[in-house]
């Protein structure tokens, strides 16, 4: 897990999700018949303060297994500023995943999130992902595009930004314990 870049705000949000992940019905009556296989969740949970300090936490069956420093936007809260607010609240689908995605902004590690109207409905976010700076292998690169300097690299056209080595360790972990349908992006 990584600790270090988590915030108490993101800590406290990651204990409410795993209370509430592990209260399912089975729990609640005791009836492990009702019980089915933990599942992977994926939590984006937006910093007001600071959109680009934002975490990202993973769980599996309730408990927190990781959580990382992840960015949205340009520092705009406006999530129907298209191309610079930060990612709108809901449940994303998760549709594709790939360690080498070949776009024209985004290279590399890539998870590609369903289209969603944002909170007034009078735009739809598209082409949004979770991603990093890196060339299409996922290696760093040369152009400051494709090469991470530091926090500054967490802003984004609105998509959940890690950096490199953390999307890494992600995709790793998810690989381990399964891949959610999933991301909840919460306030």
């Amino acid at each position: 897990m990584n600790a270090k870049r988590s915030s108490p705000r993101g800590l406290l949000t990651a204990w409410a999700v795993m209370t509430a992940l592990a209260l399912t019905p089975a729990a609640l009556t005791g009836d492990p018949a009702g019980a089915e296989a933990p599942a992977t969740t994926l939590v984006f949970d937006k910093n007001p303060d600071d959109p680009t300090d934002s975490t990202l936490s993973v769980h599996r069956g309730g408990r927190l297994r990781a959580a990382y420093r992840a960015g949205s936007g340009l520092g705009v809260q406006d999530d129907c500023a298209r191309a610079k607010g930060w990612i709108p609240d809901g449940n994303w689908r998760i549709r594709s995943r790939t360690r080498t995605y070949d776009g024209a902004l985004i290279k590399g590690y890539a998870v590609r999130l369903q289209d969603m109207a944002c909170s007034r409905g009078t735009v739809t976010r598209t082409e949004l992902f979770l991603h990093s700076e890196t060339d299409r292998d996922g290696g760093e690169g040369t152009s400051e595009a494709r090469r991470w300097d530091g926090p500054g690299d967490y802003e984004s056209n609105g998509c959940v930004k890690l950096n490199p080595t953390d999307i890494e360790e992600l995709f790793r972990l998810l690989d381990r314990i399964g891949w959610p349908t999933r991301l909840r992006v919460v306030p």
